[in-house]
């Protein structure tokens, strides 16, 4: 299934695509796609519905965040060995973990704002891990279980501010419009393999990252799971699992950075696309 939230901000309905790519209203069934919905019997009545019976919604409403009301938005750095390549930086040994603030989520196609005083401003595609049940010190082989499903997440970064300015790397990479998800939540039924996805992004029609989820140093189950040693994982909860080489930082012989006025385009294999204009804050 692909599910989505739709309508103005603050304002988003539940939805899901059907078997045609056309967008129906579930608000009859759940209030918000988010986590006691992925968790509870809902999305299992949903699953044995007829979705042509569902209200079909007409035009094309802007999209939200596929998941609402998330309670934690944690990101794994350097986890293509090739990117880690490109940064300088050695491939780790365990996860790199950071997190994005949840002021930094928006809809997949909603204006990316570059920092006020911002010279540094990049992108990076990932793919989305969503939780969809509570997971607290389980094992690898166990983790699959605890996935909702996989979403297309833009991990926008300050470089600057992430790396140059003492401290975390969470203040480059929580800034507010940084962390675009979306267009769907897909249910893990639908992705078999989700280290055989090609992800890319381009830059006003310059791709930039054309890559794959085969060169992850970590795996999805692995991240799932050492997370869980650290923090309880809860459902509703987005894990952002690393960018493949071509990130504005590593674009040799200069780096390039986002300009106000320009258009990312981003997308997964069978997860969808997004595409943000970037704007001055």
């Amino acid at each position: 299934m692909k599910l989505l939230r739709y309508g103005p901000l603050g304002s988003e309905k539940p939805g899901i695509l059907d078997h045609e790519g056309r967008l129906r209203d579930i608000s009859g069934l759940t209030a918000d796609i988010d986590g006691p919905f992925l968790a509870g019997p809902a999305l299992q009545e949903l699953r044995a519905m007829d979705l042509s019976r569902l209200p079909l919604v007409e035009g094309q409403p802007r999209l939200g965040a596929c998941v609402a009301q998330i309670g934690k938005f944690i990101c794994i750095g350097l986890n293509y060995a090739d990117h880690a390549a490109e940064s300088n930086m050695p491939i780790p040994q365990e996860p790199v973990v950071f997190n994005k603030w949840t002021s930094a989520v928006v809809g997949p196609n909603d204006d990316v704002r570059i920092p006020r005083g911002s010279v540094k401003t990049d992108w990076e595609v990932e793919l989305g891990v969503v939780i969809g049940k509570t997971a607290s010190y389980i094992e690898e082989h166990e983790a699959m279980d605890h996935v909702a499903g996989y979403c297309v997440v833009n991990d926008v970064s300050e470089r600057a501010y992430q790396i140059e300015r003492g401290g975390t790397w969470d203040k480059g990479k929580g800034c507010d419009t940084f962390g675009p998800t979306g267009p769907w939540l897909v249910t893990r039924d639908e992705i078999p393999d989700p280290h055989q996805l090609k992800l890319w992004l381009e830059v006003d029609g310059h791709r930039y990252q054309n890559g794959s989820t085969a060169t992850m140093i970590f795996k999805v189950p692995e991240i799932v799971a050492y997370l869980s040693r650290f923090m309880t994982l809860y459902p509703g909860d987005v894990i952002s699992t690393g960018t493949p080489p071509g990130v504005g930082m590593g674009v040799k012989p200069e780096p390039v950075y986002l300009r106000a006025g320009q258009t990312m385009r981003l997308g997964i294999d069978g997860l969808g696309e997004q595409c943000q204009r970037v704007v001055a804050a």
